[in-house]
């Protein structure tokens, strides 16, 4: 007991440092191309910048449903010359990013584009950071503030609402041997420019929106319950809730419905624009352990596991969830505290099963589930700035809720 109340001390100590530290530091903005078809300014914009050949960081999906091919026949009308990275996995890993590396550097580019999901984006952050530092391995760089000199200029195309990483310091890489994820977070890695067009994921299957929907909307939840939210944070943490309370369902029902879907774009940015500054917390790093270990779609086991954590720190933070009941539209300031968070966390569970997203992971095994803890709170303790820290023992236990029966089992 007196081990525990050390160590949390211990943590929440480090959580205000953080915060006073995040308060003072210069958070690069991205220029924004936002709205429908704002896609095809990016050629001009890279052209007047005077880049002359930019590798494009993708993936095969995107490209065997050839949705880059309208920007890259831009590139071509400005004169801009690329190279296409395609190769990037769904988890991309340190092998990922050295091959994209090898194509900059054989290619003579002198700018990234990345263009897709979260896989393609964390991929082209951290190709830029081994270009120009190119001594230190990608695991170096691990953790916080460790990416040394300036990077490539790195244009952001998300092609899904959930990430938000055309706007954050993070890039999340996976080590293929160790099974092991794990972030870089460096203001180096925020984009120059980040283009918001709805048009690019009217394609997107309904499982896809609803999970990296869901993705979007733990972003602004972790941001806003832990203790290093400012009030410029919980504005776009709020503002992105009540987006995603209006306009995922919708989106999920009617991928065509273009106003869902420039809202639910408007939603990943402003999630993205508040936990890179206020932090995320134990969902997030339950779900990246999810996502070595098995290869799990980080945006799915973060709709599993989202309702869950918030039960566990229910208490502690039902004042933040009240808040974010009213910011969302389900719930009025005046009504108790207990009975908005309440109706917070069933929100989230009747989206889940509304959009068919299922209450555990099939792909967990009950003898992973004490690696999984260990690593989960190796990587929450003590940057998280989370409402209620939690033991190994509570951990365990809260990842053991998510076996599938019949599934567990090694």
């Amino acid at each position: 007991m007196l081990y525990q109340t050390y160590q949390t001390l211990r943590y929440r100590t480090q959580h205000k440092v953080m915060k006073y530290v995040a308060m003072a530091l210069p958070f690069p903005v991205p220029d924004l191309l936002q709205g429908p078809g704002s896609v095809r300014k990016l050629a001009g914009r890279i052209q007047a910048d005077g880049l002359r050949h930019v590798l494009v960081v993708t993936d095969r999906v995107l490209m065997d449903l050839k949705l880059p091919q309208g920007f890259l026949k831009s590139l071509d009308k400005s004169g801009v010359e690329y190279t296409v990275f395609s190769d990037v996995q769904p988890n991309p890993t340190i092998e990922n990013v050295e091959d994209g590396v090898r194509a900059y550097r054989d290619n003579k580019c002198d700018g990234i584009v990345a263009f897709g999901g979260g896989s393609p984006m964390d991929c082209a952050k951290v190709i830029g950071a081994r270009i120009s530092n190119w001594l230190l391995p990608v695991r170096w760089m691990k953790g916080n503030f460790k990416v040394l000199l300036p990077i490539p200029r790195i244009y952001a195309v998300p092609t899904t609402a959930g990430t938000g990483s055309e706007t954050t310091v993070a890039a999340v890489i996976t080590d293929a041997q160790t099974h092991e994820k794990f972030a870089i977070n460096d203001l180096k890695l925020i984009p120059k420019v980040a283009v918001l067009d709805p048009e690019l994921m009217v394609g997107l299957p309904p499982h896809i929106t609803s999970t990296t929907g869901m993705d979007a909307l733990t972003h602004a939840v972790e941001a806003y319950i832990g203790l290093n939210g400012t009030a410029f944070t919980d504005e776009n943490a709020e503002k992105a809730t009540r987006l995603i309370f209006e306009n995922l369902e919708i989106a999920y029902k009617n991928g065509k419905d273009m106003t869902a879907r420039n809202n639910m774009a408007l939603a990943s940015y402003y999630a993205g624009t508040a936990f890179t500054r206020a932090y995320i917390g134990y969902v997030h790093a339950i779900a990246h352990n999810l996502g070595g270990l098995y290869g799990v779609p980080h945006g799915l086991a973060n709709a599993v596991i989202l309702p869950h954590v918030l039960e566990f720190c229910r208490k502690e933070a039902e004042h933040k969830l009240a808040g974010l009941a009213v910011a969302g539209g389900i719930g009025k300031h005046w009504e108790p505290e207990e009975a908005l968070a309440g109706r917070f966390i069933e929100k989230i569970k009747s989206m889940n099963k509304n959009m068919d997203i299922p209450p555990g992971i099939k792909e967990l095994k009950e003898a992973d589930i004490p690696l999984i803890a260990a690593r989960a709170l190796n990587e929450a303790h003590p940057d998280y700035p989370v409402p209620r820290i939690m033991t190994l023992e509570e951990c365990e236990d809260l990842v053991a809720r998510l076996l599938v029966p019949g599934n567990g089992k090694a």
